[in-house]
C-alpha cells in the first residue's frame, strides 16, 4: 500500500507508525491543548510530560486523563503510554490527554468491545469536542462584547 493511500484509509486521530513491535501514535485536541501519545508494548507505565500520570500535580484533571484506562481494564496493563502535551490550560490538556489515550488504545487494539464501550461512556473521548473559541470582532474588546446604551 502506498503511503498516500494509507493516509486516506487510516482513522482520524491515530495510526499504526511501526508494525512490529506495534507502535501507535495518536492525537487528542481540546481547545488550544495538543496532546501526543505514543502507544507501545509494556507493562502499563503511563508516563504525560514525562511525569507519571499517578503523580500529576491536579487531581481532577488525573482522574480525567485516567477514564480511558480505567475503561480498557486489563487491556491497559500490556501496553507502555507516553504522552507530550502542551499550550491549552490544565483542564483543557486533561481532556485532550484523554482524547489520545483512548484513540491510541483503540488502535493499537483494534477491538470494537473496546471502541464501543468507549462511545456509550463518553462519544467525544474518540470524536472530539466540535466547540472553538469565536474570533474577536474588529472594535469591539472580545467576540461579542458591545458599547452599553443607557436610555436615559
Amino acid at each position: 500500500m502506498t503511503e498516500a493511500a494509507e493516509a486516506t484509509t487510516r482513522a482520524p486521530g491515530a495510526y499504526v507508525a511501526q508494525e512490529s513491535p506495534r507502535v501507535v501514535l495518536a492525537v487528542g485536541r481540546k481547545k488550544m491543548a495538543v496532546a501526543r501519545a505514543v502507544v507501545r508494548p509494556g507493562v502499563g507505565r503511563v508516563r504525560v510530560n514525562g511525569y507519571p500520570l499517578e503523580l500529576w500535580p491536579v487531581e481532577m484533571a488525573r482522574q480525567k486523563m485516567a477514564e480511558p484506562l480505567l475503561l480498557a481494564g486489563d487491556l491497559a496493563n500490556k501496553v507502555d503510554i507516553d504522552v507530550d502535551v502542551h499550550g491549552g490550560g490544565y483542564m483543557g490538556q486533561a481532556v485532550a490527554v484523554r482524547m489520545a489515550i483512548a484513540r491510541g488504545l483503540a488502535k493499537y487494539f483494534e477491538d470494537q468491545k473496546l471502541r464501543d464501550l468507549y462511545m456509550r461512556y463518553d462519544p467525544y473521548m474518540l470524536k472530539g469536542d466540535p466547540r472553538r473559541a469565536e474570533p474577536k470582532k474588529p472594535g469591539l474588546k472580545h467576540a461579542r462584547s458591545k458599547r452599553q446604551k443607557a436610555y436615559r
